[in-house]
């Protein structure tokens, strides 16, 4: 897919969950947010993972482990 699409719907969903964690302290909902997000891949897909530039990894990896970290804060606060 050559199209920005994809770009627009990762960066729609990371200010989605962003907003949601910050402004609305809803951190369950961020979550969801920002893991839809990963869904769509703002990198070229016909590329494989190893033949990706090493600073397109770590972008994924980190939003993934933030992904993880605001999933265990959720749950953190939740937990009564």
């Amino acid at each position: 897919m050559k199209t920005p699409f994809n770009k627009f719907l990762y960066l729609g969903f990371l200010v989605l969950g962003l907003f949601q964690a910050f402004f609305t302290k809803d951190y369950m909902q961020a979550t969801a947010s920002l893991g839809i997000g990963l869904a769509f891949d703002p990198f070229d897909q016909e590329q494989k993972w190893n033949d990706r530039p090493t600073w397109q990894k770590a972008v994924l990896i980190i939003h993934l482990a933030a992904v993880a970290a605001l999933f265990g804060f959720g749950i953190g606060l939740n937990d009564k």
